[in-house]
């Protein structure tokens, strides 16, 4: 498309930036009959392939229509390159050797190519959410968003309004139009991740979405067409609660039109050994530290674990496995060690109380020595270094020095 920049009505700038979302993959060229090289520039960033000054000559304009289409192909051919090596990436990462991992990986490549909906089941931490982003990436919808949700993360009073979105004056305090999680998913994969928390009233409207493939957000007496594939995630059986109707029978029948149970590790302990050594070199990597292998012993030590916490577990210590090894190899004692670590963080901090105390008091306690233990660690294995322990703790340096104060840390002791 040869684009004029000065034209009556709207003019080119205002033009290209109407086209370009429609016509994403045409040439367009802009031509003007002034040196205007702030319009150059906007029209370039806005996705305008070139921009000729007038007078303009013939065998230049063949030149550069032909360049730009030259251009867009290569483009082209460069996304669907890219697009064709990102297929299959999340699933070789769940590949490993156990047969149990085997019958996961086929039932998602069966079921991905459908529209089916499909309820992931596991234990905590054996990789569900990994399992819904592999069948979403390697369906039709790959390039379209995916949208995870931790439906035990939402307060109940704001989750439906979260998940449908909704118009302006619809409650108190509504004063704009807000989209939902299933507006923002339009096209992709919305995953629905332990969705036996939800309350009955949203099963409701869930379930009704579901039927009618419509959605209509609070305050809004319209509703519109819905294109999202729903993956959903619990890590208890649903049907267990299907009598006590803490779970309706009726939304879990339409949740399940395929099912995938993810084996926990004490049932994969044969994919233990690969599994550590890729969470090795995905932290080693990261923290730039030069480690290059995992000791016969130390594999046989964590082979036999019990990994009550599954695969976040396992990448937890060989995590901080790595921090704690100054050599090569992570050797038997820097993985005991970190087991030991973790353990003592999932059971700190423990409190004898005379009469029951709130759940919040609880929970601030336990991340408050959680979060201590783990920066005075940093600051002993950085030897008080301020800047490397934040580094190794993923946080800027005026956070730690705000953390250090909030727990009477000093780097002398």
């Amino acid at each position: 498309m040869l684009l004029d920049l000065r034209m009556p009505g709207i003019d080119g700038i205002q033009t290209l930036r109407r086209l370009r979302p429609a016509a994403p993959n045409t040439p367009i060229l802009m031509l003007t009959s002034y040196n205007d090289h702030d319009a150059a520039v906007e029209a370039t960033s806005l996705g305008a392939d070139d921009f000729i000054s007038r007078p303009i000559s013939n065998d230049d304009l063949v030149v550069r229509v032909a360049l730009a289409i030259e251009h867009r192909r290569l483009r082209d051919e460069l996304d669907a390159l890219r697009s064709k090596l990102a297929e299959g990436q999340f699933l070789r990462r769940l590949i490993a050797p156990s047969a149990a991992m085997s019958t996961v990986v086929d039932s998602m490549r069966r079921v991905a190519k459908s529209n089916l909906t499909v309820l992931i089941t596991g234990e905590t931490g054996t990789g569900k959410e990994l399992v819904a982003r592999a069948v979403h990436q390697e369906s039709e919808r790959r390039d379209m968003p995916f949208i995870a949700v931790d439906c035990g993360a939402l307060p109940e009073n704001i989750i439906e309004s979260e998940l449908f979105g909704y118009h302006k004056g619809a409650f108190t305090g509504a004063d704009r139009q807000k989209p939902g999680y299933f507006e923002a998913a339009e096209g992709g994969t919305l995953f629905l991740d332990e969705v036996g928390n939800l309350p009955p009233a949203t099963q409701v409207k869930l379930l009704r979405v579901i039927q009618e493939r419509e959605l209509r957000p609070l305050g809004s007496v319209q509703s519109s067409t819905l294109d999202v594939r729903l993956i959903a995630a619990t890590n208890e059986p649903l049907e267990a609660g299907l009598p006590a109707a803490r779970f309706r029978a009726d939304l879990y029948y339409r949740l399940a039109e395929f099912s995938i149970a993810v084996p926990s590790l004490r049932e994969r302990r044969g994919d233990i050994p690969m599994l550590a050594r890729r969470f090795m070199e995905e932290a080693a990597l990261e923290l730039r530290r030069p480690i290059c292998s995992v000791s016969p012993a130390a594999i046989d030590a964590l082979v036999a674990h019990a990994w009550p916490g599954n695969i976040r577990e396992l990448r937890n210590v060989m995590r901080n496995a790595v921090v704690q090894c100054r050599g090569v190899v992570i050797e038997l004692d820097h993985v005991r060690l970190a087991m030991g670590f973790i353990e003592r963080a999932r059971m700190a901090p423990e409190l004898t109380v005379s009469a029951p105390i709130p759940l919040k008091k609880i929970r601030d306690a336990a991340l408050a020595a959680i979060e201590r233990k783990a920066i005075g660690d940093a600051m002993v294995y950085t030897n008080g270094n301020k800047a490397a322990a934040a580094r190794l703790l993923e946080v800027d340096v005026k956070t730690l020095y705000s953390k250090l104060r909030l727990y009477g840390l000093d780097s002398k002791d």
